[in-house]
């Protein structure tokens, strides 16, 4: 179970060309490393992951189908036929929302998602509202979209950390559609155009995500690949060349297979420890985390972990199963603590008349508490 939230549980710092950078652990939304990713960037088509979001949501909850076609208004073959990255489409073409993906997601068009933008919401407004209100759903707090395919504006800007964030959220909403994502390439209006993503071509385990350019915020990637079951996701942005953008991705994500790991401690269900327990009529209560804890921390670290359990007690009597009354609080060198519920395995009841006043007693005495 991924954690709440994507949060930074490791200060490990890596360099790199980037002027911005994060890698996530996909099985626990672990922070690996991180590098100004909470700074205000321009994202270029990095952000048309936006775009792909709210597509592929749609396709999930069945208010389109990937056979459903949109026409291609001649105000967008006008706008964005000779503006950046394109899928070629013609005036009046009936296009598949496939091939519309297809198009956004290899060729990086930015007609592709206007197209989109106007079959799904009427127009690119009304589709760029819907994005920023998506924003705020997904939290992504340091971000604003001013339109549908990350062109230029000094009003569409996002943070490496929730780039990561919304294509983490796409990875694990969208598995029946993420396939798209490793398409090496794709031909539309009879010309053939590859994927740009260097990753799929230099790594085997690699499978997304985009790419981006702008003059303002340099070559960026959303990469993410798979071994052995585990699941890595970078972003960067800020690097100066083609090469230097394939090179430091391949690099870091090799970089974090090598030395991190991912450590399942508990499993949801399970008894961590016990408490005493306060005029009950039994001593002790199970303590019992209700989800599954999994860390990703570098393998030094696991072996400086540190476990406890924390809770004021004892325990007082009645106690209801699943009650919350105690933290599981994980910790390592180099990294920000970890708390999770724990909750009571078990209902006590409370003792009553002179068996209270008994219990009391020896605990006052002895220091410890006593069954009936």
């Amino acid at each position: 179970m991924a954690l709440p939230g994507i949060l930074p549980t490791q200060a490990f710092q890596i360099s790199t060309e980037a002027k911005q950078a994060i890698m996530l652990e996909g099985a626990t939304g672990a922070v690996l490393f991180e590098h100004n990713a909470n700074e205000r960037m321009a994202p270029s088509s990095m952000s048309k992951l936006m775009t792909v979001y709210l597509t592929m949501e749609r396709l999930r909850d069945g208010n389109i189908r990937l056979d459903d076609k949109f026409e291609v208004s001649d105000h967008v073959w006008r706008e964005w036929r000779l503006r950046g990255s394109t899928m070629f489409l013609k005036a009046g073409q009936k296009v598949s929302v496939r091939d519309l993906l297809l198009g956004v997601i290899v060729q990086s068009g930015n007609d592709a998602c206007a197209v989109l933008a106007e079959g799904i919401a009427g127009s690119e407004k009304a589709f760029i509202a819907l994005s920023n209100e998506k924003a705020k759903e997904l939290g992504l707090t340091g971000s604003h979209f001013a339109n549908v395919n990350g062109w230029p504006n000094p009003d569409h800007y996002m943070t490496a950390r929730d780039i990561i964030t919304l294509a983490h959220r796409i990875i694990t909403d969208f598995p029946e559609y993420y396939s798209m994502f490793k398409v090496k390439k794709f031909t539309f209006n009879g010309i053939t155009q590859p994927n740009r993503n260097p990753v799929l071509y230099n790594m085997p385990s690699a499978d997304g995500m985009k790419t981006g350019h702008t003059e303002k915020g340099g070559y960026g990637i959303v990469a993410s690949a798979v071994q052995n079951g585990r699941r890595l996701i970078l972003v960067l942005n800020g690097l100066k060349s083609k090469r230097a953008r394939g090179r430091e991705a391949k690099r870091l994500l090799n970089y974090g297979f090598r030395n991190f790991s991912v450590y399942p401690l508990f499993k949801a269900g399970d008894t961590v420890d016990s408490a005493n327990v306060w005029l009950g009529k039994k001593a002790r209560l199970p303590l019992v985390v209700n989800q599954n804890v999994i860390l990703s921390i570098s393998r030094q670290d696991r072996r400086r972990l540190k476990v406890r359990v924390v809770y004021t007690g004892p325990i007082p009597a009645p106690i209801v199963k699943g009650q919350p009354v105690a933290m599981l609080e994980i910790s390592a060198r180099d990294m920000k603590p970890l708390e999770f519920p724990l909750v009571a395995g078990a209902s006590i009841a409370k003792l009553g008349g002179i068996s209270r006043l008994k219990a009391a007693f020896n605990y006052l005495l002895m220091g410890s508490a006593v069954s009936e």
